[in-house]
């Protein structure tokens, strides 16, 4: 059992020792399997609890099913007036098990007992002063005490956790009520922005919403220098807004001040990836201090990391376990699919694809890469649809607005040609996305520059460019492939990622899934 004895859980009091729930000082009929079943999502805090974990925990030594713990949920739900469409306290994680709908909040021993002696008092005082003062008194909002505010953070830090678009709009809204409250609140600052970034990283607005995000973390450190998660902010902010170095600095800003934000550090091991540093990237997100788990996208950048070292058999695994255990996962939605593509196994990557869109992932990256796949089966007229799609999933990005009008219903007009060739090559220069040169490579091949679209394919292997493997699938590149020029472009690769690849064997915080496996 944990140190603490007692819990808060929303408007629930639990009772450890005691064996015991509250809800405002009324006793409810938890007990026995239900209380216990309820004492170990407890003690587990904010995680998911599998149905083994809990069979083992709950019911051991006795042997029951899944079935089993899902009638006690129900029950427990029952009990705690919970409703399972709409659940509060228990809430259900498809094909994981289950996780508590907030995070339990420790509760000081005397906590309870002095709520109960003094809110008489307190009421009665509070019923006198309104009576004094009047119902003005009563009508202005008031500021809500100390620990209001932490709840409400508290809640909107859960929501945010869960990488869902709705969920990241019902913490957006609770961190915009605690600034109302206390506009320099920097927690509530950089939760603020670190909800308004994902709209525009995650979820497919437009960079307005990252530019309003990097407002807010800004004058998080400027109130607190030394906040780590101000700075973290601040880095996923410059992230979204294509802004490499400044949001390394910021990530690793977050990290000297708190060691363990592995949040913050899998964020910059994210971008050392596309600078092609990807012995620096995979270090990184070995060297978590904290349980690598709670950091949702780390596992598919360590896979991604595995296939672009050329690690395959690793790769494929962290990308299959993380894609069939975590449904909501975007991260792994896109990533599992991406990896079957790289490995030129079509059908599967189709198959993998599919799931992903059923499961309610909608990404530019999912409908280009359905593009790419119809332009394979020779089916210009999906394509085409799919990559409009794509266009109007992330209308503020380059690449699917290009890819809509190369392979759209009519053909490209040779003066919109002209005109974003030249557009895209004076933005390339201050562009530190190595992937922006391949929207490059793409143009100059329409316009039958094959000299310009190597050379554009050779630049963003300089800055950083690693995924060889997907140049040689995609059907994009499929008219470049038998000149010369692309296979140096490849060869050029290859050479640096045996480099990477040999320092990562060297190091000795190696994987030993990579030791074994060689590099295959």
């Amino acid at each position: 059992m944990p140190e603490a004895a007692r819990y808060r859980l929303l408007d629930l009091t639990i009772d450890l020792a005691r064996q015991r729930v509250e809800r405002d000082g009324v006793p409810l009929d938890v007990a026995g399997l239900s209380f216990r079943l309820l004492a170990c999502l407890v003690e587990r805090g904010d995680r998911v609890v599998g149905f083994d974990e809990l069979m083992a925990e709950v019911w051991a030594p006795a042997v029951v099913n899944e079935e089993t713990v899902t009638q006690r949920v129900r029950l427990l739900r029952q009990a705690l007036g919970d409703d399972a469409r709409q659940p509060r306290y228990v809430r259900t994680v498809r094909s994981r098990g289950y996780q508590l709908g907030a995070p339990p909040v420790p509760v000081a021993a005397d906590e309870v007992s002095r709520r109960r002696t003094l809110w008489p008092a307190v009421a009665a005082v509070g019923v006198l002063a309104a009576t004094a003062l009047g119902v003005g008194f009563l009508a202005r909002e008031q500021k809500p005490p100390a620990s209001a505010q932490h709840e409400i953070l508290e809640r909107a830090r859960w929501y945010g956790a869960m990488g869902q678009r709705d969920n990241n709009e019902r913490a957006l809204a609770l961190y915009d009520r605690a600034l109302r409250e206390a506009p320099d609140d920097v927690d509530a600052l950089a939760g603020a922005s670190r909800t308004r970034a994902a709209r525009t990283c995650l979820y497919n607005a437009g960079p307005d919403e990252a530019r309003e995000a990097l407002r807010l973390a800004t004058r998080a450190v400027s109130v607190r220098a030394d906040h780590a998660g101000a700075w973290s902010a601040l880095g996923y902010a410059r992230d979204c807004l294509g802004d490499i170095p400044g949001a390394i600095t910021a990530y690793e800003r977050a990290v000297r001040l708190d060691p363990t934000n592995d949040a913050a550090r899998s964020s910059a091991a994210y971008l050392y990836q596309e600078q092609g540093r990807l012995a620096d990237a995979l270090h990184a997100n070995m060297d978590m201090h904290g349980d690598p788990s709670r950091v949702r996208f780390r596992d598919v950048q360590v896979a991604r990391e595995y296939e672009l070292l050329g690690f395959a058999a690793a790769a494929e695994a962290r990308y299959r376990h993380v894609f069939e255990l975590s449904p909501d996962n975007v991260f792994a939605n896109i990533g599992w699919p991406a990896f079957l593509f790289a490995q030129q196994r079509f059908d599967e990557a189709g198959v993998a694809l599919a799931e992903a869109q059923r499961r309610g992932t909608a990404r530019a990256e999912l409908a280009q890469m359905a593009g790419e796949l119809a332009l394979r089966r020779g089916d210009a007229v999906a394509a085409a649809k799919a990559f409009a799609e794509a266009k109007a999933l992330r209308p503020s990005a380059t690449l699917p607005t290009t890819l809509a009008a190369l392979y759209g219903p009519t053909p490209v007009d040779t003066a919109w040609l002209r005109e974003r060739i030249a557009m895209t090559r004076a933005a390339v220069p201050g562009d530190p996305w190595p992937g922006s040169r391949l929207e490059l490579a793409l143009l100059l091949e329409a316009a039958h520059d094959r000299r310009g679209a190597l050379a554009a394919l050779s630049d963003a292997v300089d800055k950083g460019w690693r995924d060889a493997g997907y140049l040689r699938a995609s059907p994009l590149f499929a008219p470049l492939r038998a000149d010369p020029g692309f296979t140096a472009v490849i060869d050029a690769i290859e050479r640096r990622v045996a480099s990477e690849r040999e320092r990562v064997l060297a190091a000795p915080w190696c994987p030993e899934e990579l030791l074994a496996s060689g590099t295959h």
